[in-house]
């Protein structure tokens, strides 16, 4: 099947996109449970406090730079992922003309 430039373009980033918010996914899961895990051994409310409010930032601000990330790549898909592309067809290009060295790829 022949997909056009702007789909193939469009897959990438849809890949993209969900391996970034499967990142962000995974890490909210993962503070949360090392919040959930900690405070119990924690006996001072202050300590108890600081880790909430240490990893509450964690997660603002890993989430909103991944979200300013997807917003990036979406308003610059074709310069981001136009190159990528023209680089993977020139290599194909290569590949099955001969003309690539076997050494260089593996």
């Amino acid at each position: 099947m022949n997909r056009t430039h702007s789909e193939r373009i469009d897959a990438l980033f849809r890949g993209d996109k969900a391996w970034a918010f499967g990142f962000v996914a995974l890490l909210w899961a993962v503070v949360l449970f090392v919040f959930f895990a900690i405070t119990p051994l924690v006996e001072d409310n202050n300590v108890k406090i600081a880790i909430g409010v240490a990893g509450a930032a964690v997660l603002i601000f890993n989430t909103s730079s991944i979200i300013a990330m997807i917003r990036h790549y979406a308003a610059d898909k074709e310069d981001i992922y136009g190159l990528d592309i023209r680089h993977a067809d020139a290599l194909k290009k290569l590949k099955a003309t001969g003309r690539l060295d076997r050494q260089l790829v593996e």
